[in-house]
């Protein structure tokens, strides 16, 4: 494809029907769309806001986000706070029930304040969505892993979306954070059959030496040696959520978010404006400077969000 890009369509629920056809669905939906070289995928939590787990999928998977606001509710309020700590760009899409000088106050000091408007137009957002893309990025191939099924005749394919570098049919890569080194038997990349596949593509992976059962969300193809893993993280608050009613201190038990890896873990040592120690229930893979999400699951008031991390080392 010439270009590409992953949509988080969020906010209000059946919206990301309206921009593709349907494809993977689990506690996340996924549909497609290819238009004059362009291939647009869009994601919906559809398990959200009763988990909170999908949405913090949705958004680590996307490259940009468009918030939908039909309405000023409770999840709307939580999914505003929850968009304020990833970077990638953001729209709103405004209902007709609302209006943009209203969701404006209510937004007022978030990145959601100063976002793009746009009247929820779906074939005006369909034309929208068609010209966003992402830039190439250079590096070793690094491919995210986001669902996974035996196919007969075939065995495991996996699908995930090229974060960096070029993805090759044969290339021999680690699936991390194991240390099982699997082979590329065949790439596909919107069901055409590929030998390359770039920057934000969305690919489905034919592997060798793994079976389909043993992979999981989260799993990272890259070359061996090119990611770090470990169980323990040194870190620092990059942003807090302003509506998180907890402390982000030693003691917090929740949930980490790093690239699609959503894993038990628990605040061990320091405090907000120092540097944190935190322990993951098993390996994530990372590389310094990542950015980590800390959910508090247990919640009873508030966001279930605590804050944006970044991940300093092992």
């Amino acid at each position: 494809m010439a270009t590409a890009v992953t949509v988080a369509i969020v906010g209000a629920r059946d919206q990301a029907k309206e921009f593709g056809s349907k494809g993977t669905a689990s506690d996340v939906t996924l549909y497609h769309a290819v238009r004059d070289g362009h291939a647009l995928t869009v994601i919906e939590p559809n398990q959200y806001p009763e988990k909170f787990a999908p949405l913090l999928i949705a958004l680590g998977m996307a490259d940009r986000t468009l918030v939908v606001v039909d309405a000023l509710s409770r999840e709307v309020a939580e999914t505003a706070a929850t968009v304020d700590l990833f970077d990638s760009p953001v729209d709103l899409g405004l209902g007709p029930a609302v209006g943009e000088a209203e969701v404006r106050r209510a937004f007022k000091g978030m990145r959601l304040e100063s976002a793009p408007a746009h009247a929820l137009d779906y074939p005006k957002l369909r034309a929208t969505l068609d010209g966003w893309a992402v830039p190439p990025a250079g590096g070793d191939v690094v491919v995210r892993l986001d669902h996974a099924f035996p196919v007969k005749g075939v065995g495991a394919v996996a699908l995930g979306v090229v974060r960096r570098g070029t993805l090759k049919a044969h290339d021999k890569l680690r699936l991390y954070p194991s240390e099982t080194i699997v082979e590329v038997r065949s790439i596909q990349v919107h069901d055409i059959d590929v030998p390359t596949a770039g920057t934000a593509e969305r690919v489905g992976v034919a592997l060798k030496g793994v079976e389909a059962d043993e992979l999981s969300r989260g799993e990272v193809l890259a070359p061996n040696g090119a990611l770090h893993t470990a169980t323990e993280l040194s870190v620092h608050v990059d942003r807090m959520c302003r509506y998180y009613r907890g402390s982000v201190s030693e003691g917090l038990v929740g949930n980490l978010l790093v690239g699609l890896q959503f894993v038990p873990a628990r605040i061990t040592q320091g405090a907000v404006g120092g540097p944190l120690t935190v322990e993951t229930d098993r390996p994530v893979v990372f590389s310094p400077g990542d950015p980590a999400i800390f959910a508090d699951l247990s919640a009873t008031s508030g966001p279930r969000v605590a804050a944006r991390l970044l991940i300093d080392g092992p």
